[in-house]
């Protein structure tokens, strides 16, 4: 009784075995069926079907939708801004610049107020300028400037006719605009280096030093004096004005050419001219800062002789000897010599880095 159970468990646990396994077979056949439903497609796969003689393959542009979605992926790529030029006024050899970038605009007067007390007590003029991006131009601030920009520069100019920088004016300008950046939390600027700057300041010092030349012709009386009134009104009649420095401008098309003064001590005043008198007049042209100064020192040379005549004068050099159509020639070559190397090297007379380099 016991060996008939025992053979019937048996044979019920090896028909289970059967059932399972031939349900997971079913249930694999099942799954493969569908898969392949999944992956039919009733399109042509023209990449892998043969192609018929003669028939040429067309390439399928992206439609609306994909250039739609390539110009939006364009206009949300963030915009880089390049690092502007130099601005116009400035020369690279004649001023030691560094530039404030800044990730947000920051306010120009903020700026401009910060910078007027970190660089305080320069020996050489100190410019800044802010970038316009909407103009694409540098503009010089001032202590009335207003808006807000993401550049700024600084300039330090090197040179003068009291000379070129030296260290410490190097390391004060520097330092200071490393101050104004952080206090403004502008980015890290790139510094200039200190023995480069220096050096090209000192032999541009050493080439204006060579051709920085002014030339003087004295009309003095013959006997007495000259009267002010008299001066005034006969410098007056040959176009020339008074100005603010005691002297007598002549002035040519904006252009400066040379001065009139007092040969004495003291300077021409409205307020002294009726009552002054002097025994001679000095006319000086500076070379460095007149455009054409052939014709300028001509219109020196007829202005003084016109002056001797109607004044009672004559036109002597420094060491009071006659000046004659000789000597006259002699200096307008030299002026010419010295305005030809101001142009070979590039600063030519009269122009605006002219005016700058030979400034007090």
């Amino acid at each position: 009784m016991d060996s008939e159970l025992q053979i019937a468990l048996i044979g019920a646990g090896i028909a289970a075995v059967v059932l399972i396994v031939g349900y997971n077979k079913w249930q694999e056949r099942k799954h493969r069926r569908d898969a392949e439903r999944a992956f039919r497609s009733e399109h042509r796969d023209v990449l892998l079907e043969p192609r018929a003689e003669g028939e040429s393959a067309e390439r399928k542009e992206p439609g609306i939708g994909a250039a739609e979605e390539q110009a939006r992926r364009f206009s949300e790529t963030p915009v880089k801004r390049t690092t502007p030029e130099l601005p116009r006024l400035l020369d690279a050899r004649a001023d030691c610049v560094i530039r404030l970038e800044a990730i947000e605009a920051l306010d120009v007067a903020k700026v401009w107020a910060i910078q007027s007390e970190q660089l305080a007590g320069l020996s050489k003029p100190v410019r800044w300028f802010g970038f316009n991006d909407a103009d694409n131009v540098w503009l010089p601030l001032g202590p009335d400037s207003s808006g807000a920009c993401h550049w700024f520069c600084a300039a330090l100019q090197l040179v003068n006719r009291q000379g070129s920088i030296g260290e410490t004016d190097f390391m004060r300008f520097t330092g200071g605009v490393q101050r104004v950046a952080d206090a403004v939390m502008a980015l890290p600027p790139g510094l200039p280096l200190r023995a480069e700057t220096l050096y090209a300041a000192t032999e541009l010092d050493r080439f204006c030093a060579d051709v920085d030349v002014q030339i003087g012709v004295n009309v003095v009386a013959r006997e007495g004096q000259f009267e002010g009134r008299d001066i005034q009104r006969l410098a007056e009649r040959h176009g020339l004005h008074l100005g603010g420095d005691g002297c007598f401008h002549a002035v040519s098309d904006d252009e400066h050419l040379f001065t009139l003064g007092n040969l004495e001590s003291g300077l021409f005043a409205p307020e002294s001219l009726k009552g002054l008198v002097t025994r001679g007049l000095t006319l000086v042209i500076d070379v460095p800062r007149v455009g054409r100064g052939g014709a300028a020192f001509d219109r020196l040379m007829q202005t003084a002789a016109e002056l001797a005549r109607e004044l009672g004068g004559e036109v002597v050099d420094d060491n009071r000897a006659p000046f004659g159509a000789e000597a006259a020639a002699m200096i307008r070559s030299q002026i010419e010599q010295f305005q030809a190397r101001m142009a070979e090297h590039g600063i030519p007379a009269g122009g605006s880095l002219a005016q700058r380099l030979f400034s007090l």
